[in-house]
């Protein structure tokens, strides 16, 4: 398991200079893909208020900021469906069949709504 961090050194009107890639855990990767952590941040930041600048909205609890990003990323993975992701469907009626991050990793057979989310219960094990 490799841990890489990414510092980008920029100069007083924000130009990048260069890009230092650092090994927090194992050894350096020569060419470390940081665009899904970057897709995630970048939907974070588009759907949670909490996350953009200039806004009165913000969490005063740490339980209130872990529900709101662990809500946004069982939408992104359990509820909406991804272009990528979808599959060609040449004898049906629809050309594609939509899918979830979930459905691709196969722990669903369906895209889920809030109210099938709000209303299963899961059995989980006391800590």
């Amino acid at each position: 398991m490799c841990l890489t961090q990414t510092i980008k050194h920029r100069d007083e009107h924000g130009k990048l200079l260069s890009v230092e890639i650092r090994a927090a855990l194992g050894e350096v990767i020569t060419q470390p893909g940081t665009v899904h952590i970057e897709r995630v941040n970048g939907m974070l930041r588009d759907r949670l208020n909490a996350l953009t600048r200039k806004t009165h909205a913000f969490a005063k609890r740490d339980a209130t900021w872990d529900a709101l990003v662990h809500l946004q990323l069982f939408e992104h993975n359990w509820i909406r469906p991804h272009r990528a992701l979808r599959l060609s469907m040449p004898a049906e009626s629809r050309r594609y069949q939509p899918r979830t991050p979930a459905m691709a990793l196969g722990l669903t057979d369906h895209p889920w709504s809030w109210i099938a989310f709000l209303t299963t219960s899961l059995y989980t094990t006391p800590q």
